[in-house]
C-alpha cells in the first residue's frame, strides 16, 4: 500500500518547480494532477498516475493505481484561469486525503503563479531552493 509522509515540508526544488510549471504549460488549457514526493522537507519530484482523467475544468487522479512502496506528501494541480489558484472544493476535499503540501499553478505559469497550501486549504511558504545534486562516480 502507498504511503503519504506527514512530515513538514519547508521548500521546493528549483528545478522541480520549473518543471512543474512547463507541465502545467504544456498541458494549458486543460487542467494536469500528479503527487509530490520529497526529499526531507523538500519537495523534489512529481509523480504522474495511470487512468487520471483531465479536461479544461477539472483532473482527477485515481489514488489506487498507486504503486505499492510510493510514498507522497502532497498533491499538484493547475488552474487555467489567470490569476486562479483558490482552491476549488473538491481540492480541499483531496487535499485532507493525501498529504500536507498541494500546489496549485495558474495562467500563464510563470515563476510566480503557484501558491502552496496545507491539507486544511491553508496559504503555506514553500521557499525555492537549489539542489545539489550529488557527482556520480563511474
Amino acid at each position: 500500500m502507498s504511503k503519504r509522509k506527514s512530515r513538514e515540508i519547508t521548500s521546493i526544488a528549483k528545478d522541480t518547480l520549473e518543471f512543474i510549471l512547463e507541465v502545467s504549460k504544456s498541458n494549458y488549457p486543460r487542467e494536469f494532477i500528479g503527487m509530490l514526493n520529497a526529499e526531507g522537507e523538500v519537495v523534489t519530484n512529481i509523480f504522474f498516475l495511470p487512468g487520471t482523467h483531465t479536461s479544461n475544468v477539472n483532473a482527477v487522479i485515481q489514488l489506487w493505481m498507486m504503486p505499492t512502496g510510493l510514498s507522497y506528501v502532497g498533491s499538484v494541480h493547475s488552474h487555467p484561469h489567470p490569476a486562479s489558484a483558490r482552491p476549488s472544493e473538491e481540492d480541499l476535499f483531496m487535499f485532507a486525503r493525501t498529504g500536507n503540501c498541494h500546489i496549485i499553478t495558474f495562467y500563464p505559469y510563470a515563476i510566480d503563479n503557484w501558491r502552496c497550501y496545507n491539507s486544511k486549504g491553508e496559504v503555506m511558504g514553500l521557499k525555492i531552493v537549489e539542489r545539489v545534486m550529488e557527482e556520480e562516480i563511474w
